[in-house]
């Protein structure tokens, strides 16, 4: 067996590393290079194959320069698991010693980076002595050759670096620090007592101890004056997140934290076995591997929050150390935790903020790497400006009587910066100028209604090895298209990437144009999803002055839905969802629970893309499509593969009334259904014109409505007109689902051009705003599978809680205002006329015979 020498070896009761057992990675083959002071000082050298770790000795370790020939003598396989083993092997052991992971990545044959050709070609090099491979690590790259040597023994080999672009003379082995935890081997040794007895506890009766505290528990009197019921520990919980507000605020009801320039991060720890991830629940076990190792050490089954951070020499948290951590091993690296959701057999969510606290400060263990995170009470004022005095990020307002809101972005959590920050997704960087390398500027985008616009550029911020790191992220996701409908302009040539990384930036001011001044990169966000990003801005006012935000408890109705008995919760009714004229979440609830028989018909198994705005038409919102794992039991849902995001997404289906509320009270004011059905995805119900004005009256759209109302009935065709809630006019064609997305795009696109050569004057087919000023957009391009528009009788976030609403085409005419139809005045029009909009999903047109009487026109 493969790992039987490697078994033979070690006794599991006396050394902490990984048992013998294969295993094999998802996707590419990983590499390991591990340094390791044992008998001798030598770094291993691993690649996987065949489930296991193929390994060498390497005394002098790895070289950059391909005249260096280093000796590698073979050794036996290692487990996979073996990759991320760091630590110290005891006295009396084999190989007793500290070990780090020096590097680690991806690798593939030389000769192909598919991996089943690539398995092919190692074997066969690994037969005849002479193994081509090309590592993809963090401090190794490149072409690399492994050579048996003759006449020296079975295990003789050589390690050699091919000449290519990674090759160099420096000596690489002079960066000490691990790519995991940024540990050197002597760190490892200064921790040794620490870890033996660890080691001694889990050896002596099976189980991993601190060795440091007591296990906490809570008392039956706390347990049962909270009435705590026991339930099972959740799995992949996604943290509460705070509302930008613009300032500090003096609240005997509220405490204050610091905000950490970090990471945010869940830990969820259940059997000693620990899962530690971002709040998009990306893994961080390996890339923050002693945090893990650490977590290890806390008695119970419970689950924390907190923020990951690198704190420099004077212990102030720094965005751009934590960037370089894994690199250069620079800084302190500490987790922060500010909460704790479930203790044992106890969800905690439900008590106040302050006994939550109480709890956490008593239950967290003395720790070098995992901290409590302490307040203060009242003085939030006084705090900002300490804050702002220390160049501190900012800080977090807290209502001390609030519960935690799994997944939900609350106004009982606030978060006031002491500098304008903004994530923003990479969409293109240009040439480098002068001495400089890799490239000269990031061109900058941000989401806003689903289409990504420009916010800027920058250049600033970086370092030659940041730079690199950069570029090398975004070489694989080159393009030849602008992400932007508006292709911005720049000083220098633009290289296009796909927009799916995401950075932070610091800057001084938003311009009346939409873009960031002066602004500086601080860092790689791999924690957020390039989909998620949108313009932050501050709310106007805190709460302090509006109110004291209110800790009502939620509102519930219950209903069958799919023959399942389940309880809708509605939250946070009174929240001001329209300022101006006062209306509350609870009264936009109120509309679609009265409308739902006359939206549903349009919503049913189509899927919805959620425009979400939890704190009203003011505050943040965003949009959302993958509802994995975020949605009730008893809601209907469909994966459907996203080739631009080479992934399945979970999408949410609206099918009855309780789903409907269930996507109001997530925030979603507008309801955004696919034009096709889960039954026929490729083929749509109908084909759209959205008349889209650029700088031209709504006078101008009427007339635009008319003309193409005229183009179709010459050639036969049945449409239907319905306000966009805004500023333009939707008119719907027919389909019956006969006919793929491409088929009614090219149809709406002919009618589109048709209707262009009537009335040029004030129409365009053009897709750049810039270029169809002063005119009506004939956007034809909304006929795509995924792309949606308000359904009618849908609410849009609007001044006056405008309604898409359905219109005959008689009223049609000069003098239609789109702000006449409103939540308050639409029941009373359908009470009166029913719903006209019905044929648009009962017929359906036959293109073939329009053409035909279009080729006549």
């Amino acid at each position: 067996m493969a790992l039987e020498k490697y078994r033979q070896k070690r006794n599991f009761k006396k050394t902490n590393e990984p048992t013998a057992k294969k295993k094999s990675s998802k996707n590419d083959l990983r590499f390991v290079v591990q340094k390791h002071n044992a008998t001798r000082l030598h770094y291993d050298f691993r690649l996987e194959l065949d489930g296991v770790l193929k390994s060498w000795a390497v005394p002098k370790g790895p070289s950059l320069n391909p005249a260096d020939k280093r000796l590698a003598m073979m050794v036996e396989d290692h487990p996979y698991d073996y990759r991320s083993f760091e630590g110290i092997i005891p006295e009396g052991n084999y190989g007793a010693g500290e070990v780090i992971v020096w590097d680690e990545g991806t690798y593939h044959s030389l000769q192909s980076d598919n991996k089943k050709e690539s398995v092919k070609y190692l074997h066969e090099g690994l037969n005849k002595g002479d193994l081509k491979f090309v590592l993809h690590g963090k401090k190794l790259n490149g072409a690399y050759a492994l050579v048996k040597m003759k006449g020296r023994g079975e295990n003789s080999w050589l390690l050699i670096k091919k000449k290519d672009e990674f090759a160099a003379d420096e000596d690489i082995t002079k960066d000490e620090g691990s790519v995991l935890s940024g540990k050197t081997l002597n760190d490892i040794k200064s921790s040794s007592p620490n870890i033996k007895k660890w080691i001694s506890n889990r050896s002596s009766n099976g189980n991993e101890k601190s060795g440091t505290n007591t296990k906490f528990k809570l008392e039956k009197e706390f347990i049962s004056k909270w009435k705590l019921s026991e339930k099972k520990m959740p799995a992949s919980v996604k943290p509460m997140l705070a509302t930008l507000v613009k300032e500090s605020f003096d609240d005997k009801e509220w405490l204050f934290e610091i905000k950490w320039d970090g990471y945010r991060a869940i830990a969820e720890i259940k059997d000693a076995k620990v899962k530690l991830h971002s709040r998009n629940n990306l893994s961080f076990n390996t890339k923050f591997a002693a945090i893990a190792a650490e977590l290890k050490s806390i008695s119970g089954n419970t689950i924390l929050d907190g923020e990951i951070v690198v704190v420099d020499e004077n212990g102030k948290a720094s965005f751009q150390l934590l960037q370089n951590y894994q690199r250069t091993g620079n800084g302190n690296i500490i987790f922060y935790v500010f909460d704790i959701l479930y203790l044992d057999k106890y969800d905690l969510t439900e008590l106040p903020l302050i006994e939550r606290k109480n709890i956490l400060k008593e239950f967290l263990p003395d720790l070098e790497k995992i901290k409590f995170s302490d307040h203060i009470s009242e003085k939030g004022k006084e705090f900002f400006k300490l804050a702002q005095e220390n160049s501190i990020e900012g800080i977090i307002a807290k209502k001390t009587s609030s519960v935690y809101q799994v997944n939900k972005r609350s106004r009982d959590w606030l978060k006031i910066k002491t500098s304008l920050r903004q994530e923003a997704i990479i969409c293109g960087f240009t040439k480098p100028r002068g001495s400089r390398n890799a490239f000269g500027a990031l061109v900058l985008g941000i989401y806003d209604n689903d289409e990504l616009i420009y916010i800027g550029h920058t250049g600033s911020g970086f370092d030659e090895k940041s730079l690199k790191f950069v570029k090398k992220k975004l070489d694989p996701l080159i393009t030849k298209n602008s992400p932007f409908k508006k292709i911005p302009k720049t000083n220098m040539p633009v290289t296009w990437v796909k927009p799916e990384l995401v950075c932070e930036v610091n800057f001084s001011e938003w311009t009346d144009d939409n873009s960031m001044r002066h602004p500086i990169f601080m860092g790689i966000r791999e924690d957020k999803n390039a989909r998620e990003v949108t313009k932050e801005m501050a709310a106007e006012t805190s709460p302090a002055k509006d109110n004291k935000t209110k800790n009502t408890k939620k509102k519930s109705t219950s209903k069958k839905s799919g023959g399942k008995n389940s309880k809708l919760k509605l939250t946070n009714l009174d929240k001001i969802y329209f300022p101006d004229e006062g209306y509350t979440k609870g009264d936009i609830i109120e509309y679609y629970d009265k409308i739902s028989k006359y939206i549903l018909p349009y919503l049913k198994n189509r899927p919805e893309s959620l425009n979400r705005h939890p704190n009203g038409i003011n505050g943040e919102s965003f949009y959302q499509k993958d509802m994995r794992d975020t949605v009730p039991d008893w809601a209907d849902t469909k994966l459907i593969y996203s080739e631009s995001n080479d992934k399945d997404i979970n999408y949410f289906i609206c099918n009855d009334k309780q789903s409907l509320l269930y996507l109001v009270n997530l925030g979603c004011i507008e309801i955004n259904p696919w034009f096709s059905r889960v039954q026929s995805l490729e083929n749509p119900d109908y084909a759209v014109i959205d008349l889209d004005p650029e700088e031209i009256s709504f006078e101008k759209v009427i007339e635009t409505a008319l003309c193409v109302k005229e183009v179709l009935d010459e050639a036969g065709a049945k449409s239907y007109c319905k306000t966009s809630g805004a500023t333009g006019l939707h008119i719907y064609i027919p389909l019956k689902a006969k006919y793929d997305y491409d088929v009614a795009k090219d149809f709406a696109h002919l009618i589109g051009k048709i209707v262009h050569s009537r009335i040029p004057v004030i129409t365009s087919l053009e897709r750049s705003p810039s270029k169809r000023k002063k005119k009506v957009y004939l956007d034809y391009l909304q006929n795509r599978k995924g792309q949606t528009l308000a359904a009618p009788y849908s609410v849009r976030p609007k001044p006056g809680a405008t309604v898409a609403t359905p219109l005959e085409w008689s009223e049609v005419k000069s003098g239609l205002n789109p702000k006449d139809f409103t939540i308050k005045t639409i029941h009373k029009r359908i009470e009166k006329k029913g719903d006209i909009f019905k044929p648009v999903l009962w017929a359906g047109i036959s293109i073939q015979k329009i053409l035909k009487k279009l080729e006549k026109m």
